[in-house]
């Protein structure tokens, strides 16, 4: 192929990616349970997907006959038409679709079958939110570009998007950051089927957008602590033991002194960072070398645009060995 054919080709396919990367997903959300159905679609909107519900099979249906939808993650056991009827007519109707199966307990055999029935993918209950997003921006890269599919991934096709991580201002006080975090974890209790981590961190930023640090749940741990358990004792008290007595009552009244403290007294340094471009040997490599579990993603500028955290970065590797 001329030298000059090969760069359009590059091009095209580059500018295909981008292009995809930034379209918002439409899921179709398809289950029987309603709490469980309500609860994954609320998160899987805050996670940036454009989701729809649907309760039954025939509801999924009807909804695809009058809108194209990217990925449709689908229960097996459902009344009426059950997950593989509903799977072949979503086949019939739209063969470009995705489906990812969801199978309750006992079910990992049917699941399977499914994908000699044109299943993208299966999961087993309760899923994890974090593998359930992955799979489904599997699905839609699939899609829309298979040579892209066929290659690795980038740091930008695997990170949270920083609009979707919780983000906070270093001169704001520790109990807005706690506040921010607990919305994160809004709803993940609210099904025995879904499980989310929650962030577990907040990325600082100053007054101008750029990016100052980050807080995490091990340093707000770090700063109830009073500061003078940190300190060197007298040789005289090297073997000193505090009584039961002495614990009681110390986290309460340290939680309180920390409610008003500015989160960038607190906060640790920068998560280390990487271009939106960069492989995932390199990720790996970053995270291992220098102990961090999560990586700031950045674009051409310079700028912040996301998080990478380790579990992205397991559910590739589990999809590799997996497959």
């Amino acid at each position: 192929m001329p030298d000059g054919l090969i760069a359009c080709t590059s091009d095209r396919i580059i500018q295909q990616r981008e292009s995809h990367m930034s379209e918002k997903i439409k899921v179709l959300m398809v289950d029987d349970e309603a709490k469980f159905r309500e609860t994954t679609s609320k998160i899987l909107r805050k996670r940036g997907l454009d989701t729809t519900m649907a309760a039954t099979g025939e509801e999924a249906v009807d909804i695809l006959t009058k809108e194209p939808m990217d990925v449709v993650v689908l229960d097996i056991r459902m009344p009426g038409m059950d997950g593989h009827e509903a799977l072949a007519r979503i086949k019939e109707i739209r063969s470009d679709t995705q489906v990812i199966m969801l199978t309750g307990h006992g079910g990992v055999e049917s699941a399977k079958a499914s994908l000699e029935k044109g299943a993208f993918d299966y999961l087993s209950k309760p899923c994890d939110i974090d593998l359930l997003v992955s799979k489904i921006n599997d699905a839609h890269r699939a899609i829309h570009d298979t040579e892209a599919w066929a290659t690795e991934k980038k740091a930008g096709e695997v990170m949270i998007r920083v609009e979707e991580y919780t983000t906070i201002q270093g001169d704001q006080s520790v109990r807005e950051a706690i506040e921010h975090l607990m919305r994160s974890f809004e709803g993940l209790i609210a099904s025995g089927s879904v499980m989310e981590t929650g962030h577990r961190s907040i990325l600082v930023f100053d007054r101008d957008g750029d990016i100052e640090g980050i807080l995490s749940i091990q340093d707000l741990i770090g700063a109830v602590r009073p500061a003078y358990l940190s300190a060197p004792k007298p040789s005289m008290a090297d073997a000193m033991q505090y009584s039961a007595m002495f614990w009681t009552g110390l986290f309460t009244s340290q939680a309180k002194k920390l409610a008003d403290v500015m989160v960038s007294d607190i906060m640790s340094a920068t998560p280390p960072s990487v271009d939106e471009n960069a492989n995932l040997m390199e990720l790996a490599d970053i995270m291992y070398s220098r102990n961090a579990r999560r990586v700031v993603v950045t674009n051409a500028k310079g700028r912040v645009i996301g998080v990478v955290r380790e579990q992205e970065l397991f559910f590739e590797m589990a999809k590799i060995i997996l497959k």
